[in-house]
């Protein structure tokens, strides 16, 4: 997939939207393009808008940059609340950005927050404020998220794709580290360090000393930990740094070896051009002082101490001499995920080998199942449910696929311990490293669906399910409900339940049936499943309560016909087994 940036990159001051050069929207219909889509990074220190169009084959153009300094986060350490000063400047950028994007044709906005938001306990308040007054709606991505996004987005712009690349990415509240071949990543680290929290801890107002500035560099040094010798142990031949502190820090070095015009494109230095620039910022104490160093934008004068030293320690500890620096960082790799999700395999634009979230979800199932294989059985009679009822719960593919990670996830408690172990569960998939390419908002979907697979179904009166949406709860409840169901059906865990269905018109027996939900479950002959039967009657209270029907559940005695088809368990309708003779042992008829 050809990426084109279009120059001219423009810093917000309340410009109104109609200085949009008008002649893009009648370009792109010229041309035939399918659609434009625009992204937002809602960073701690800035906001960032990016909006391209899309042709039929799959190529992108960037047709128009934003970037406001919101100054969202603060805090030295955890950020635990954000100001309600700057929630308003935030609503206020988020609108004005929702505005130019409308005006260029963008049919889609998808804005993604980081570590302010993701760390605030009030996060709730300016999601929604932004979500009904600025008309975005945010998904908050974790750490490991975020480093995922960042390399797919640094790989459209560096050629270190075939290359083992370090990517160093510094933002206002944190730092990611992700090593890579390929397309997939090797690392994938987030650190609560950046240029902000470090100001505010050691440098208020952006003064400087040499206790202050020496206590930084042990903080960051003893932060790090052994992530410099995890990263030694991978290897890299090539680093790449991205986002604003180290775009800043390049381009100063840039003017300092008199390379005025580089104002964009690939910017480079070395170990010893850092070194002098960050001794020089550190020789300032103040902003003021700072800002006769030449090509500082004076909106980075109070955080650029904190961010230099963080990029020259952690240089010094990882033993980089070079850094080339990437245009594209987290707004363009959620760009290209919107484009992968949405094309077909063919114009992924970097021919991705296999579903990162699929992938992540079997990687915590086989961390903690003792019985995968039951997990997935489940997950089979699970996803037909769905299917068969979608009529009722009108949910779409992107849920049903956090309802599958959500019935494989189920029962991954038991490895803390089976008392409560749905309750583990949840504090298992909520903090898990590994559910790489999904947003905060859907992990904790997975996790509550996970959380109410047994016991007390979701209330309003427990803390996190409250927390979501209206929307989202709908969600919750419904696929717990059918989770529930799908359990009891496996309940002896001997598979013999091996497929469900929702019963037809012509299956109905009496005039009460319209007030019925009469699920069918196919069961091999002569075999004994009073207890699933039973176990799944009584677990369909929730499903009685989100349908506003009785449950009723009925077997029929048919020979074993192959797993459903879906991507879980790897069987394609073709491939299926489709008559009892290919049966496994277990379910083949006795003789």
């Amino acid at each position: 997939m050809a990426a084109t940036l279009r120059r001219g990159h423009t810093e917000m001051s309340g410009r109104q939207p109609d200085a949009l050069p008008h002649g893009d929207s009648q370009r792109l219909v010229a041309f035939g393009v399918v659609s434009v889509i625009a992204t937002i990074d809602v960073g701690t220190n800035s906001f960032h808008l990016v909006v391209a169009s899309v042709d039929p084959d799959g190529h992108l153009e960037v047709l128009t940059r934003e970037r406001e300094p919101v100054r969202l986060g603060s805090g030295g350490e955890d950020m635990k609340r954000l100001e309600p000063a700057a929630i308003d400047r935030g609503i206020a950028a988020l609108d004005r950005m929702r505005r130019i994007a409308t005006h260029a044709g963008a049919t889609t906005i998808n804005a993604v927050a980081t570590s302010a938001v993701r760390e605030a306990a009030n996060r709730h308040e300016f999601v929604t404020r932004a979500r009904d007054e600025a008309g975005i709606h945010i998904e908050v991505v974790s750490g490991i998220e975020e480093a995922r996004l960042i390399h797919q987005g640094v790989l459209g712009a560096v050629p270190v794709f075939d290359e083992r690349h370090l990517i160093i990415d510094i933002g206002g509240g944190s730092t990611e580290f992700i090593v890579g071949e390929g397309a997939e990543p090797q690392l994938l680290r987030s650190l609560k360090l950046g240029a902000i929290r470090l100001t505010d801890r050691f440098f208020p107002e952006g003064r400087t000393c040499k206790r202050t500035v020496r206590e930084c560099r042990h903080y960051i040094e003893s932060f790090l930990g052994h992530l410099p010798s995890e990263i030694a142990e991978l290897g890299f031949t090539t680093v790449v740094g991205s986002s604003g502190t180290i775009t800043a820090l390049a381009r100063m070095c840039a003017i300092r070896r008199g390379d005025r015009d580089n104002r964009t494109g690939r910017l480079s230095f070395n170990e010893t051009e850092l070194r002098s620039l960050t001794a020089d910022l550190v020789a300032a104490n103040t902003p003021q002082q700072r800002m006769s160093i030449d090509g500082l934008e004076e909106r980075r004068a109070d955080i650029i101490v904190g961010g230099a030293l963080l990029l020259s320690e952690t240089c010094r500890l990882l033993g980089v001499k070079r850094m080339e620096v990437s245009d594209y960082a987290l707004r363009e790799g959620i760009l290209f995920e919107q484009l992968r999700r949405a094309a077909s395999p063919e114009l992924d634009p970097f021919h991705r080998l296999g579903d990162i979230r699929r992938s992540g979800v079997m990687y915590v199932a086989n961390s903690y199942h003792e019985d995968l294989g039951h997990a997935e059985h489940i997950t089979d009679l699970a996803l037909e449910l769905f299917d068969e009822l979608g009529r009722l719960h009108q949910l779409d593919d992107q849920d049903r696929e956090l309802f599958e990670a959500a019935s494989l996830l189920h029962n991954v408690g038991i490895f803390i311990s089976h008392s409560a172990h749905h309750r583990h569960g949840y504090y298992i998939i909520r903090n898990s490293e590994h559910l790489t390419g999904f947003t905060e908002r859907e992990i904790e979907i997975i996790a509550q669906v996970a959380r109410y697979h047994r016991k007390s179904a979701p209330k309003s009166k427990h803390a996190d399910f409250a927390s979501l949406s209206s929307a989202d709860q709908d969600r919750v409840r419904w696929m717990a409900a059918m989770l529930r169901v799908a359990i009891g059906l496996d309940r002896s865990n001997r598979q013999v339940v091996t497929r469900v269905r929702l019963a037809d018109g012509t299956e109905c027996h009496t005039t009460e049936d319209a007030d019925t939900l009469r699920l069918i479950v196919r069961v091999p002959p002569d075999e004994d499943t009073s207890v699933e039967l039973f176990t799944a009657q009584a677990r369909s209270a929730l499903l009685e309560s989100v349908t506003g029907r009785a449950v009723v559940i009925e077997a029929e005695e048919i020979a074993y016909t192959g797993r459903a088809a879906h991507p879980t368990n790897g069987v394609h309708a073709a491939a299926a087994p489709q008559d009892a003779a290919q049966a496994p042992a277990a379910l083949r008829l006795r003789p």
